[in-house]
């Protein structure tokens, strides 16, 4: 029989040549279609369960076959929440069930919602910052007019400057609209105190038949509130004639529209007028639009008239920042989007409406909502988009900021990477840093490495392409230790060619390098063909990415698996090889069978060592390995080559000669597990 020892070292030099063989077998490429095919039909944990072939196919993926009996057990695993640490599957101590319940998303972490966490604390923190912006905004408006006011020396001078200009329009009220630059530039001209002067022949001697209009205006709506109280008392008078009473009513409510209109038209007029008097005393431009010798274009007081104008006109800016009406504004956009599950009931919602258009900038009193739906349903990754033909970034911004799709209902977030993922690779970088920490640096760096995991954390959100990930070396270098890779060894052009690989195509780049993690690192990211970020593609309760982990999981299983029935020994290596980079602690080693007996193998250490007190036994794994020394696939090479040939050495006279009792160490009894037994392959912790 050939020996473990070539065996292991055959397959691990050769490792995806085997698996491709594998995954060529009839019974594995069945299987394999069969879960592709029917998986995204899956709505329910039930739905999964009842379908053998589905469910059997990802328990033997993450080595749980021997436990897909015990249904009701693994759906409490499946709907645990793995982000709450008092969860069931966070209180098992196998960590398989932790990996199994991470493969799916039936907690409904991933149920479409108009914004996630992470996006509607963004879009808070987006509104926070504009509000400052804008009334940072306003006062440097101030500060340039003030600085600049004193050199200005015509009226059109004044004029033709955009910044000055729009400052005094919304000091006085002008519709820079309405208002042709000629018409205001006879009012700069114009002496208020000169009854022939522009102002006053133009506008002000007006005055006198508009406050008429107005007075008679005010008197013709209450007159027409009188008529319409005294037919409405009629209705419900004996005898009434109740068709003329209502047809009466509605002519005086349509007489009562014509009225307030004309109040509210000639209101406007008036102190239109009144704000172009005011324009016209607040600068001392003579009629031909210059200024005498030596005066400048507004008194001191005039300027502080003016910035205070300006101030009053913006007070809903002013207003809109102050911390009372903020705070107000968030706790209703936070109550209100949790009910948001379409674009039309978004735009007619205003806590979130006014609150998402504000937050990038925009003013709803100035955009079509017509406008906004659109936006909302427009394909980021579609550059002829409708959200691209307005070339406005605060557009671009606020769809990204939501998730809806072209008809306007829910879809999955856009993120450079799902959140459990995120959390894996954080996870997995502190377990790294500490795993090659000496014993007296751990406690430091593992708040350190806590820290730089937060860090991460919060700086994915802002990834919107692999340009941007790749700019991010701190990020990138994150992720690389993450994985057990070393930065240094790693150039960012390298990675460029990872990134750009289709990894649909098992001839891409990434597919055929000999090292798995660098196309695995390219899966756990969210970009599309171009590089840029992209909607989770869900498949069923999978995304995509967790998909192609089970698959990848179940090939790697049944390679073990196979490897085993011929030589138990190889699976042990090939198991010890896929679970080394997970090993943080002598603990580890010691809680799982089979890694022990590979320990023991190893080092030519005698079976009864198990019975020893686990604190004895964790000395001698630290006695005879270092754990950090797992985190090198050369040094994990060097370990399992003398395994294999110790465990030559030590089953020399059993291999060939029938099942091997170490195949225990993988698999349950066939006649069932009892209540006992079961607890004991599930225990809880008690710490």
């Amino acid at each position: 029989m050939v020996s473990t020892y070539f065996s292991y070292n055959y397959i691990s030099r050769h490792l995806k040549q085997s698996l491709t063989r594998v995954e060529q077998q009839a019974d594995v490429a069945r299987e394999a279609a069969y879960y592709k095919a029917n998986i995204g039909k899956v709505k329910t944990v039930d739905d999964f369960m009842k379908d053998y072939r589905l469910y059997h196919y990802a328990m033997k993926a993450y080595g749980l076959e021997d436990m897909a009996y015990a249904k009701a057990f693994m759906k409490k695993v499946l709907e645990s929440d793995l982000s709450d640490a008092t969860s069931f599957v966070n209180k098992l101590v196998d960590k398989r069930y932790q990996e199994f319940a991470a493969a799916f998303s039936f907690t409904g972490t991933t149920t479409p919602v108009a914004q996630s966490e992470d996006q509607i604390d963004e879009m808070i923190g987006l509104y926070t910052a504009t509000k400052k912006s804008q009334v940072d905004a306003l006062a440097d408006d101030t500060k340039y007019y003030s600085a600049q006011i004193g050199s200005i020396s015509s009226a059109d001078q004044l004029l033709n400057n955009d910044r000055l200009r729009n400052y005094v329009y919304s000091a006085f009220g002008i519709d820079q609209s309405k208002w042709p630059s000629d018409t205001i530039s006879q009012v700069l001209r114009s002496d208020p105190s000169d009854p022939n002067s522009y102002v006053n022949t133009t506008f002000a001697s007006q005055l006198s038949g508009l406050n008429a209009q107005l007075a008679q205006a005010k008197s013709d709506v209450s007159a027409t509130n009188t008529k319409i109280a005294d037919y409405t008392a009629q209705l419900s008078q004996p005898g009434a004639d109740v068709a003329q009473l209502n047809v009466q009513i509605l002519v005086e409510r349509y007489h009562l529209e014509s009225y307030t209109k004309s109040v509210s038209d000639l209101s406007d007029q008036i102190a239109t007028i009144g704000n172009f008097v005011d324009l016209a005393g607040a600068f001392e431009f003579s009629p031909d639009g210059s200024l005498p010798s030596g005066v400048s274009a507004q008194t001191a007081a005039n300027v502080t008239l003016t910035t205070k104008r300006f101030d009053d006109s913006k007070s809903a800016v002013y207003a809109a920042a102050s911390p009372l009406n903020e705070a107000l504004a968030i706790r209703q956009f936070r109550n209100a989007i949790l009910n948001i599950k379409s674009v039309q009931a978004l735009v007619s919602t205003p806590a979130v409406y006014d609150f998402a258009l504000g937050a990038v900038g925009l003013d709803p009193e100035e955009v079509s909502q017509d406008t906004v739906k659109a936006v909302l349903e427009s394909d980021l990754s579609d550059p002829k988009s409708y959200v691209y033909t307005l070339k406005d970034d605060r557009y671009v911004e606020l769809a990204r900021a939501f998730n809806f799709d072209a008809r306007g209902n829910l879809t999955t977030p856009l993120v450079a990477q799902d959140p459990a993922k995120v959390l894996d690779i954080a996870k997995n970088y502190v377990i790294v840093a500490v795993r090659q920490a000496s014993t007296d640096q751990q406690k430091a760096v593992r708040e350190q490495a806590q820290k730089d995991a937060t860090a991460y954390q919060e700086a994915i959100a802002g990834i919107d392409s692999v340009s941007d990930l790749l700019a991010n070396r701190k990020m990138v270098d994150f992720i690389l230790v993450a994985k057990g890779l070393d930065p240094k060894k790693v150039s960012t052009d390298y990675l460029k060619k990872i990134f750009a690989s289709d990894l649909n195509n098992p001839k891409s780049f990434a597919n055929t390098e000999s090292d798995p993690r660098f196309a695995e690192i390219a899966a756990s990211f969210n970009f599309d063909s171009k590089g840029d970020v992209a909607r989770l593609a869900m498949i069923g309760p999978q995304k995509q990415v967790q998909l192609r982990e089970t698959q990848a999981n179940y090939l790697q299983q049944s390679l073990e698996q196979q490897q085993g029935d011929t030589n138990p020994g190889v699976r042990l290596a090939l198991y010890f090889q896929r679970k080394a980079g997970e090993i943080t602690s002598a603990y580890d080693i010691l809680a799982d069978k089979a890694l022990s007996e590979v320990f023991r193998t190893t080092f030519n250490l005698p079976d009864s060592m198990a019975a020893m007190p686990i604190d004895q036994q964790a000395k001698f794994v630290d006695k005879f390995m270092k754990i950090k020394d797992l985190s090198d696939p050369a040094k994990v090479e060097k370990l399992l080559g003398r395994f294999s040939a110790m465990y030559d050495v030590k089953n020399s006279q059993s291999i060939g000669q029938g099942q091997s009792p170490l195949l225990n160490l993988f698999q349950g009894s066939s006649s069932g597990i009892s209540d006992s037994t079961y607890l004991a392959i599930a225990k809880l912790r008690t710490h």
